[in-house]
């Protein structure tokens, strides 16, 4: 529970109905940002503090604290907020999924001094903390099946790790993984990955991968274009229970 903006928005007379109404979200977001770990947006976080007025680093001080990139700040705070996610990923496992070993092992060569790795790496960690809320939100990924057996770097133990650790994710009641298998061939995931996240409002935002930085949508048409290549790839993607099969068959090929 966010105690100081519990307290700062009953020492100003307002509840979440009426920061609702000020900020123009819905009742139920505002009311979710006293919850632990809910962050609005920036655009939000700055009217709330206006309304309330207080600063925003003494309602939300974890903010200052924040690993991520700038750059990103925008999507994780979406992505906390989120119903649900749909993940898809055609080289790696989805950083909402990933050990600490792989994360590292994915920035591996980059320009990177140790400590901004450790930056990076951390702030992948955190991200998971969503998973194990209360309330989780729903999180469908689809990933190809070669992703279970690519090496990282001839590391055998960081890969049984990864996919073991996979396989107990997909378990989860609030994950879903499901498995492209290798002899699909061609089909629209090779276009690369991507992230659908579903909003309290009802609407949806995206995230992009690129080799450079990755885009943050949020125009309809742009969404709506990766959720019909999500539906024709998930079409082409295993059951539940047969990827779950397969994620523990790979597993067994690392010992």
């Amino acid at each position: 529970m966010n105690h100081v903006l519990q307290a700062a928005m009953a020492e100003a007379g307002q509840t979440a109905e009426s920061l609702a109404g000020q900020t123009g979200v819905d009742p139920k977001t505002a009311a979710r940002w006293i919850s632990p770990g809910r962050v609005p947006q920036p655009r939000r976080r700055a009217q709330v503090a206006a309304i309330l007025g207080r600063d925003v680093s003494d309602l939300w001080p974890d903010v200052l604290k924040r690993r991520e990139p700038q750059w990103l700040r925008e999507w994780v705070d979406w992505e906390r907020e989120a119903l649900a996610l749909r993940w898809f990923e055609h080289t790696w496992r989805p950083g909402m999924l990933q050990t600490e070993a792989y994360a590292r092992a994915t920035l591996a060569g980059e320009a990177l001094t140790p400590a901004e790795v450790d930056e990076l790496v951390a702030s992948r960690i955190e991200r998971q903390a969503v998973l194990r809320r209360e309330r989780p939100p729903l999180l469908t990924t689809v990933i190809f099946e070669g992703v279970l057996y690519q090496s990282a770097y001839g590391n055998r133990e960081l890969m049984r790790e990864q996919v073991q650790h996979l396989s107990e994710c997909a378990t989860l009641t609030a994950v879903q993984v499901h498995v492209v298998p290798k002899d699909v061939g061609m089909y629209p995931g090779l276009g690369g990955g991507f992230i659908i996240a579903e909003l309290p409002g009802g609407e949806h935002v995206a995230h992009v991968d690129s080799q450079a930085s990755a885009q943050i949508l949020n125009q309809a048409a742009d969404v709506a274009t990766l959720s019909r290549r999500w539906e024709r790839i998930r079409g082409e993607a295993l059951s539940r229970t047969q990827s779950l099969n397969l994620i523990r068959e790979a597993a067994g090929s690392w010992t």
